[in-house]
């Protein structure tokens, strides 16, 4: 990280996927206004629409997220320049979204088009190896467009050393794995636990605290708190409307603040991003802020800040989040970024 600011990378659609973006993009960050300072293209790759890092080497992953399904790896300098480290299929169609395990040792997907979850051994420069697993997900959902098969969305590590959670629209369902690090294999934990029918689960959110998450339903635009036990259960807590706002509602994604306080969703639809307070018993929404697109895909907190991806709008709208209020304010002009998907701090 150079002393002018952070680097942040911008994962977007390419024309692989009818998108205008061109790769990973970078963009300086200055910490006291939040401005972003695009730095142009330092990957030129197809639809990284999702990244992550390595929780301790300088290295980027992202889903290239394809009819065939990769996943892709860089090197990251100093100043955000990207250097390829190789690529690995798969084995599914369409990954959306991937996560490091704490320990480093593995890399994870979730392929959507697939409805399957695939598992890189990572070496200990940080490089993906072949894959050594894929368990693929079985069943549907009650809607024919949206759930007529699995549809993996996203793979969460638990920061505690508990099960991997994997999020999958498609079946209503959250999967529990346990992953033999000797083999890189996911052990199903059973039974999976099973949301509202329709619900279309997509992302979910950790609380600090470690019992508690926060699961978004992209099709019935709900949003339901789980406690999570010690032995890797979830139990519902409660469920609330994800926005206030009339119209089409698709929540997209999730996100508690550090502190513990507040939780955040982004709607695409109606293009807002809403605020939960989650000092009560269940979530109470107490504001709901305008980002000024249609389509806020995705958004990331760093420090005072939230970015906000908006993939139709392409641009990334940067917001102040008041530190009391939780209540975020925009400021300065949006930054243009064509189709993003992904804000990675």
């Amino acid at each position: 990280m150079s002393g002018r600011g952070e680097v942040v990378h911008i994962g977007c659609y390419t024309a692989q996927s009818g998108g205008r973006g061109t790769g990973v993009l970078a963009a300086r960050r200055d910490p006291t206004s939040g401005a972003l300072t695009p730095l142009g293209t330092v990957a030129l790759t197809a639809s990284p629409s999702f990244l992550a890092r390595h929780p301790t080497l300088p290295v980027l992953y992202a889903v290239n997220e394809l009819p065939d399904g990769e996943v892709s790896a860089w090197r990251v300098g100093s100043d955000g320049e990207l250097t390829p480290l190789g690529s690995r299929p798969t084995g599914g169609a369409e990954p959306c979204h991937l996560a490091v395990v704490p320990t480093g040792g593995h890399l994870v997907a979730a392929n959507y088009g697939g409805g399957s979850v695939a598992v890189f051994p990572l070496d200990r420069q940080g490089v993906p190896g072949e894959r050594s697993d894929l368990v693929v997900h079985e069943g549907h959902g009650p809607d024919p467009d949206r759930q007529e098969r699995a549809h993996a969305h996203m793979v969460s590590p638990d920061p505690g050393g508990g099960p991997l959670l994997a999020v999958d629209l498609g079946t209503d369902s959250v999967y529990r794995y346990d992953l033999d690090a000797a083999t890189g294999r996911l052990v199903p934990r059973a039974p999976r636990v099973r949301t509202v029918a329709g619900a279309g689960p997509r992302h979910l959110a950790r609380h600090p605290d470690g019992r508690r998450c926060y699961l978004v339903g992209e099709l019935d635009a709900t949003v339901t708190e789980y406690e999570l036990t010690v032995d890797g259960s979830l139990h519902q807590r409660g469920r609330v409307d994800a926005s206030g706002r009339p119209g089409h509602v698709q929540p997209s994604e999730v996100a508690v603040r550090p502190d513990g306080r507040f939780l955040y969703v982004a709607n695409r639809g109606v293009g807002t991003i809403a605020v939960f307070d989650l000092r009560g018993e269940q979530p109470e929404l107490t504001a709901e802020v305008d980002t000024d697109g249609e389509w806020p895909r995705h958004f990331a907190l760093i420090g005072e800040h939230l970015y906000v991806a908006d993939e139709r709008a392409d641009m990334i709208r940067v917001f102040r989040v008041d530190p009391d209020s939780g209540v975020p304010a925009a400021v300065g002009e949006p930054v243009p970024v064509p189709s993003p998907t992904c804000v990675l701090p």
